[in-house]
């Protein structure tokens, strides 16, 4: 036996020292002065950058080891999409395994933490749940999915129905985008948690009424009538599909003085459409840096006028002012001014990022559901 054990210990330590294995590359390091560090091994490529999200494309210095390295000056702390861009070819970062899901462009993330703590950042406070739905939809000829928070109050029994919150991704997002990279979950936590927010279901579906828009994205831009078929069957699916099974499933309010309505981007575009032309269903509208409707506004919303007013609470639009899409959040603002609509206009710090969507979510959530 003995014997064994001593060929089968010779073994292993043949095999070891033979074998070539190379210490893995950390990356990316975080640190405590708020700088990261980017590596990426890759002997064979002549240049190599961070595409660093909210930032301009750096580049990045190769060791004689061969590994690429950059280091960062202090960023400030948020949660930041980036890619390694070698030769011209974006690549995820083989040390993360964080990442930032997008049905066109897969990036990997890095949390640089706060000192005081932001919204989107956990701590210890009761933790809501999320829960993942799938369908057949009719509308969109294809089966989807939808997810729903719950506030860690939650209770089917409870004497009163829930409000709730509809929030829409953007353009190349799926589902799960406000969860995986805004942290709405987190948001509502802790907004909760400090008596900011009352406890509400969020309800987060696909937000795509065809995936055309998707499958031929060049196209997409170039023609509207696909826009604006995907903007008319989103809308029917979230009104006579999604709705309903978050209304029979849960214990949601179904008036709409308890359902609010935000999206940011394309799904900004989907809200506005969709709750000013049907003001019966939602009380709150929120739209964050909303892009996709064309600059000839009357045509998309015919019935919209002052007298839908007394119909809303809450008609919130914020954009960053570096987003390439003020000028048209700026133009609907004018637009709803003419025809005497009231809402609320907000210019932020910021182009067309998550880090401008998180901080627009955790101002508008407060705002909601505050009238019984």
């Amino acid at each position: 036996m003995r014997s064994l054990q001593i060929l089968t210990v010779t073994f292993i330590a043949t095999v070891l020292a033979s074998a070539q294995f190379t210490a893995p590359i950390r990356s990316p390091e975080v640190h405590s002065d708020k700088r990261v560090t980017f590596r990426l091994k890759a002997p064979n490529a002549k240049e190599v950058a961070v595409s660093l999200e909210g930032a301009s494309r750096l580049p990045m210095q190769k060791g004689d080891d061969s590994t690429w390295t950059l280091t960062t000056e202090a960023l400030q702390p948020d949660m930041y999409g980036y890619s390694f861009v070698a030769d011209g070819i974006a690549l995820l970062d083989p040390g993360n395994p964080v990442m930032k899901p997008n049905l066109l462009n897969t990036s990997s993330m890095v949390h640089v933490p706060s000192d005081a703590g932001l919204p989107w950042e956990e701590r210890n406070v009761p933790r809501g749940a999320i829960h993942r739905h799938f369908y057949r939809s009719s509308v969109a000829g294809d089966s989807r999915d939808f997810y729903v928070y719950t506030p860690p109050s939650y209770r089917a029994d409870a004497r009163e129905a829930y409000p709730v919150l509809y929030l829409l991704h953007g353009y190349s997002d799926d589902a799960r985008g406000w969860t995986q990279v805004g942290q709405a979950h987190v948001i509502l936590d802790n907004l909760i948690a400090e008596g900011k927010a009352r406890p509400m279901l969020v309800v987060m579906p696909l937000g795509y009424g065809t995936m055309d828009v998707i499958q031929n994205p060049a196209q997409a831009f170039r023609d509207p009538e696909m826009f604006r078929k995907n903007f008319d069957r989103f809308r029917t699916a979230l009104l006579d599909e999604v709705m309903p099974q978050v209304e029979s499933a849960y214990h949601a309010r179904k008036d709409a003085a308890g359902r609010a309505l935000a999206g940011l981007s394309m799904g900004g575009a989907e809200t506005l459409y969709t709750a000013l032309n049907y003001p019966d269903r939602f009380r709150y509208v929120g739209a964050f840096s909303f892009g996709g409707l064309p600059p000839e506004f009357a045509p998309m919303f015919p019935k919209v006028e002052s007298a839908i007013n007394k119909q809303f609470d809450v008609v919130w639009i914020a954009c960053g002012v570096d987003d390439r899409l003020i000028g048209i959040n700026r133009q609907f603002s004018g637009w709803l001014k003419e025809i005497q609509v009231k809402h609320e206009f907000v210019e932020t710090p910021g182009a067309h990022t998550w880090m401008v969507w998180r901080r627009n979510l955790a101002t508008f959530v407060p705002m909601l559901f505050t009238k019984k």
